[in-house]
């Protein structure tokens, strides 16, 4: 009886083996027969993920999007967007909407562990702040006790301001919306006293308000928020494809490779370029072309330019690198090598 039973054990696992196998790939065999990447993004965040007047997608987590698209199809805009609100998001990728969320999403363990899906790296390292009107005179969080908070339903954003307020032994009423814009919006007719968020979506909600000077961020920062795009688990091709493709912006950065000097880093003897660019055939096994990085760098940009043209120097929020600065100055953004 024993015996059958560890046969029994034996064959399920077997079995369970060969689904797996069956299933990989499917998300990725998927994108490359429809001929794009549905993406889904923020239904409106300066900096991250914003339509234009013509209906022009940008932002730094569009231009991951972009990226992946110039991996896979070798032409960055083959992509399609989908608008979804904070309730909406993980839904959309469970569902199969969307291949890829990549939507100011903070990965935890909750999130990966309960929810069916894998966070593939971190495209902006983040932490949660509040934003005060100037004329409350309030210069620190600790002085918020008793305060109307604006803040955005299903977002790790509602469980730290409660954890925070505990911690502190303060009180707190929570106006709750269901975008960002809504909050911004409940924060500039005053039906809060305070707004927070991101300390990113912060700065680029101020930029909405009438008076921009009229509010400021607190100096506080009150949690981690690593933001990144996340893929549904099952298909570790397609999971590969969004990470690598986020690793290779930063490694361009990193070896000093843009898309404006990409053409002429095709000549340097610097092995590890010769790799990035497909000039040195290497084994990657993604299952992408041997030019699939040079195609991101020419197309969409190393890590740095997409940085500063969304959301710093090159933008209106003006956001400095700090943590999300390269390793190898003085910052924590790192990718493995490509070899």
């Amino acid at each position: 009886m024993r015996t059958r039973t560890v046969i029994a054990a034996v064959s399920m696992v077997a079995c369970a083996i060969l689904a797996g196998t069956a299933h990989a790939g499917a998300t990725f065999e998927a994108v490359k027969k429809k001929g794009f990447v549905q993406c889904g993004v923020n239904v409106g965040l300066p900096g991250f993920s914003v339509a234009d007047e013509k209906g022009v997608w940008k932002g730094l987590d569009v231009d991951v999007c972009r990226a992946i698209a110039a991996a896979v199809f070798g032409d960055a805009s083959k992509v399609k967007f989908t608008p979804l609100t904070a309730k909406e998001r993980f839904t959309a990728l469970q569902s199969g909407e969307v291949d890829v969320l990549s939507r100011n999403t903070t990965w935890t363990v909750t999130r990966e562990g309960g929810l069916g899906i894998a966070f593939t790296g971190i495209t902006y390292i983040d932490g949660q702040g509040f934003l005060v009107k100037k004329k409350l005179g309030v210069k620190s969080a600790l002085k918020l006790d008793g305060a109307t908070v604006c803040v955005g339903s299903g977002t790790t954003t509602e469980l730290n301001l409660a954890d925070y307020f505990a911690l502190h032994k303060m009180k707190f009423k929570a106006v709750v919306y269901d975008t960002s814009d809504e909050t911004e919006k409940g924060f500039a007719a005053g039906r809060c006293d305070v707004l927070t968020s991101d300390q990113s979506q912060l700065y680029a909600l101020r930029l909405k308000l009438a008076d921009p000077d009229s509010a400021v961020v607190l100096p506080e920062v009150i949690s981690k928020e690593p933001l990144g795009p996340a893929v549904r688990q099952g298909d570790q091709e397609w999971f590969n494809v969004v990470r690598w493709s986020l690793f290779a912006m930063l490694d361009a950065e990193e070896l000093g490779v843009s898309s404006e000097n990409v053409d002429q880093m095709k000549q340097s003897k610097n092995p590890d370029i010769k790799r990035l660019l497909g000039v040195e055939v290497i084994k990657h096994g993604l299952g992408l072309p041997d030019d699939w990085a040079y195609k991101i760098v020419k197309q969409v940009g190393n890590y740095g330019e997409v940085f500063e043209r969304n959301v710093g120097s090159g933008s209106p929020l003006k956001i400095s690198r700090g943590q999300n600065a390269l390793w190898t100055k003085g910052g924590l953004q790192y990718a493995p090598p490509i070899r």
